[in-house]
C-alpha cells in the first residue's frame, strides 16, 4: 500500500520520519485524522521545527483530531471561528441566506469568513452569495466547531435558526420538519419540539419512510421525558406511542414486541385521560399485536372491546375498524360465517377516499383490501370458491391502486393462501415472489412467514423433501405466528407424501396443541383429516376412520363446506376400499351436490371422480 503522505502535492513540504511516525500513531488509521494532523504540522508556522530531525516539545501536533481542528479554527481568528460556530449550529450543510439571518453580521464579514473557511479546507462552497451553499468537510469538523460554544450561546443561536426557518423558510420546514424539530430541541423549546418531532415522524411515515419515522418518534419521546407530568404531556405521549406503534408494525411485522409495548403504554394513558378516540386506536393496536401472534383467544377479548366501544357510536370510521378486528378474529377462530358477515359489512362501509387515512392509523394496511382478501377466504371455506376468487381479485386490484406497499404485501400473501386452498400452486408462487420482492425493495416486514407459503407450494407440487425442509425452517422461526397450524398441516401432508407417517402424526398433534393454546381453529378440520391420512398410512384403519369422522364433524359445526367436502371424500374413499361403496356414495353425494360453483377446482373434480368410481 502506498503511504498517504507519498501522494501529497509536490508543493507541500515533506515531513521527516519522526513527525510522520507520530502522525501515523495518533491518526489511528483514519484517513481524515492523517490529513488533519498533517495540516496542523504544516500550518504551525515553524517550518524548522517541522523539519527537525527529532520530535520537539514545541511541535504543536495535537493529541486528538478535535484538538487539531480547534487549533486550526483558532489560527483563522476570532471572527472566522465565530462564523464556523454559527455554521455548525445551522447544520452540516447550509445556505448563505439562512446563515446570514442567524449570524446577523455585515455581509462583507460573513462572506469573507466563509471564504476563509473554504480556503482552509474546512468547508466546501458552491456558488456565490447570496445563492451560495456550504458543507462542512466532515461531520467531525462541524462537531469541533459546535463543541467550542457555551451552552447558553448554543441555545441562543438555535433559537435564531428557529425564528429564521419559521419566518422565511416555510417551504424548507414543510419538506424537512425534522430540521425545525432539531433546532427547537437544541434551543430548549421543549414543548414545541415534541410537537414538531411528532409532525416529522408523521411526515416520514406518510412517505413510507417508517424507519426514519421511528427515529423521529423516539426523539420526541426522549424530549418529552424532560417535561413536567400532566395531562398535556400524557396526550403528547399517547400520540407519539400510537404513531410509533404503527411504524413498528410496518417495519418489524405484527410480531413486534416494541409495537405491542407502545400500544400498551398508549392504552394506559388514554384510559387515564378518558380519551375515547385514542383509547379505540390503542385497543386496536393491541388487537393487531395479538392477532399477529396468532393468539385468537386474546384477539377476541380486544375485538369484543372494540365492538363495545362502537356499540352506540354512529361514527362509521370506528365501526369499520371494529368490524375489521372481528372478521379476522372470526376467520382464524374457525367461524367463517361470522367472518363473512363482518367482511360484507366492511366492504359496504368502506370508501377508498374517506378511509384513505386508515392505513396510517389502524394496523398499517387498508381495511377495504383486507375485507376483500379475508372475505375471499371466508367465501372459499363456506363453499363458494369462485365467489371467493372474484372477491380476492377485487382485493388485489384495490391494493395495487392504493400504492401502499404494506397493504399490497399483505394482500399478496393472503391471496397466495387462497390459491393454495384452491390447489393452484403456480399462481400462489407468483404472489409469494411478488411479496418477497416488494418487502426487499421497501424494507417491509412479512405479514405471513414466506417459508411456510413456499413449503405449501412445494407440497402441492409433490416436491416433498424440499417442502419438508422449507416448512420446518419457516416453523422454526417462531412459535408465535398466525399461520402456524396451517404450516403444521402442510408439513404433515408433505411428511405423509414421503411415507413418514409417524412424523406426520407428530406434526398434527403439535397443531392440535397449538390451536388449544391460541384458539386458532380455522384448520382444525384439516388437521383431523390429515391425521386420518397418516393413520391410514400406518394401517391403523379404525383410528383413521375416527379421525375422518372428527374432521367431518368439525367442518359441519364450522359450516366449512370446503373442508367438509375434503373430509367426506377421504372417508368415502376409505369406505369404498372396505366394500362400503353405497354408504360412501350416500355420504359424499349430498356434500358434492350442495355446491353450485367451482366445479373446475381440484377438490370438486376429485370428489366427482370418486363418485363416478363408487357408482
Amino acid at each position: 500500500m502506498v503511504p498517504y503522505w507519498s501522494s501529497v502535492s509536490p508543493a507541500m513540504p515533506a515531513l521527516l520520519a519522526p513527525p510522520v511516525d507520530e502522525i501515523v500513531e495518533r491518526a489511528d488509521g483514519v484517513p481524515l485524522f492523517v490529513e488533519e494532523l498533517t495540516k496542523a504540522v504544516l500550518e504551525s508556522g515553524d517550518r524548522a521545527v517541522a523539519l527537525a530531525a527529532s520530535p520537539s516539545p514545541t511541535l504543536a501536533i495535537p493529541a486528538t483530531l478535535h484538538a487539531s481542528l480547534i487549533a486550526r479554527f483558532d489560527r483563522l481568528g476570532l471572527l472566522v471561528k465565530e462564523i464556523a460556530q454559527i455554521g455548525a449550529v445551522v447544520g452540516r450543510e447550509f445556505g448563505y441566506e439562512l446563515i446570514e439571518r442567524v449570524a446577523q453580521r455585515p455581509a462583507a464579514e460573513l462572506s469573507g469568513g466563509l471564504d476563509r473557511l473554504a480556503e482552509a479546507g474546512l468547508l466546501f462552497s458552491r456558488g456565490a452569495p447570496p445563492q451560495s451553499s456550504y458543507l462542512f468537510k466532515h461531520a467531525l469538523v462541524q462537531d469541533a466547531a459546535y463543541g467550542t460554544l457555551l451552552r447558553s450561546r448554543r441555545q441562543q443561536l438555535h433559537a435564531r435558526v428557529v425564528a429564521a426557518l419559521e419566518q422565511h423558510f416555510a417551504d424548507l420546514v414543510g419538506r424537512q420538519p425534522e430540521l425545525l424539530a432539531h433546532h427547537l430541541t437544541a434551543a430548549g423549546d421543549t414543548e414545541r419540539a415534541v410537537v414538531q418531532w411528532l409532525k416529522a415522524g408523521q411526515y416520514a411515515a406518510a412517505r413510507l419512510a417508517h424507519i426514519e419515522a421511528i427515529r423521529h418518534f423516539d426523539r420526541g419521546l426522549g424530549v418529552l421525558a424532560t417535561l413536567p407530568e400532566g395531562r398535556a404531556r400524557d396526550r403528547r405521549e399517547t400520540e407519539l406511542q400510537l404513531a410509533r406503534g404503527l411504524s413498528l408494525f410496518t417495519t418489524e411485522g405484527f410480531l413486534s414486541p416494541a409495537a405491542a409495548e407502545a400500544y400498551a403504554q398508549a392504552l394506559e394513558l388514554s384510559e387515564r385521560a378518558g380519551d375515547a378516540h385514542y383509547l379505540f386506536t390503542a385497543v386496536f393496536g393491541l388487537w393487531q399485536a395479538a392477532n399477529g401472534h396468532g393468539r385468537m383467544i386474546e384477539s377476541r377479548k380486544f375485538s369484543n372491546r372494540l365492538q363495545q366501544l362502537t356499540k352506540d357510536d354512529a361514527d362509521e370510521e370506528l365501526r369499520l375498524q371494529a368490524h375489521h378486528s372481528a372478521w379476522t378474529t372470526c376467520l382464524f377462530s374457525g367461524e367463517p360465517a361470522a367472518a363473512r358477515e363482518h367482511c360484507d359489512v366492511g366492504r359496504r362501509l368502506y370508501n377508498p377516499e374517506r378511509h384513505r387515512a386508515h392505513r396510517e392509523l389502524y394496523g398499517g394496511h387498508d381495511p377495504g383490501a383486507c375485507a376483500r382478501h379475508m372475505g375471499a377466504q371466508a367465501y372459499w371455506l363456506l363453499g363458494h370458491p369462485d365467489t371467493g376468487l372474484a372477491i380476492g381479485r377485487e382485493g388485489l386490484a384495490l391494493a395495487e391502486r392504493t400504492a401502499h406497499p404494506f397493504t399490497l404485501g399483505t394482500t399478496l400473501a393472503m391471496n397466495a393462501v387462497l390459491h393454495l386452498d384452491r390447489d393452484e400452486p403456480e399462481l400462489a408462487l407468483q404472489r409469494i415472489e411478488a411479496v418477497e420482492a416488494l418487502a426487499s425493495a421497501q424494507r417491509l416486514a412479512f405479514a405471513v412467514e414466506p417459508q411456510i407459503l413456499r413449503g405449501a407450494v412445494m407440497t402441492a407440487q409433490g416436491a416433498f423433501d424440499e417442502a419438508i425442509t422449507c416448512l420446518r425452517d419457516g416453523l422454526s422461526r417462531s412459535r408465535a405466528i398466525r399461520l402456524r397450524p396451517y404450516g403444521l398441516a402442510r408439513l404433515a401432508e408433505a411428511l405423509t407424501g414421503r411415507g413418514k407417517h409417524e412424523e406426520a402424526l407428530a406434526a398434527v398433534r403439535e397443531g392440535f396443541e397449538d390451536q388449544e393454546r391460541t384458539g386458532q381453529r380455522r384448520w382444525e378440520a384439516e388437521l383431523h383429516r390429515l391425521e386420518g391420512v397418516a393413520l391410514l398410512g400406518l394401517n391403523r384403519v379404525d383410528e383413521s376412520q375416527r379421525a375422518f369422522e372428527d374432521a367431518l364433524r368439525v367442518a359441519r359445526r364450522q359450516q366449512a363446506k370446503a373442508y367438509q367436502l375434503r373430509a367426506a371424500a377421504s372417508l368415502a374413499r376409505l369406505w369404498g376400499e372396505r366394500d362400503r361403496r353405497a354408504e360412501a356414495r350416500e355420504l359424499l353425494a349430498p356434500v358434492h351436490g350442495w355446491f353450485t360453483e367451482g366445479f373446475d377446482t381440484t377438490d370438486l373434480k376429485a370428489a366427482k371422480g370418486l363418485l363416478d368410481e363408487l357408482t
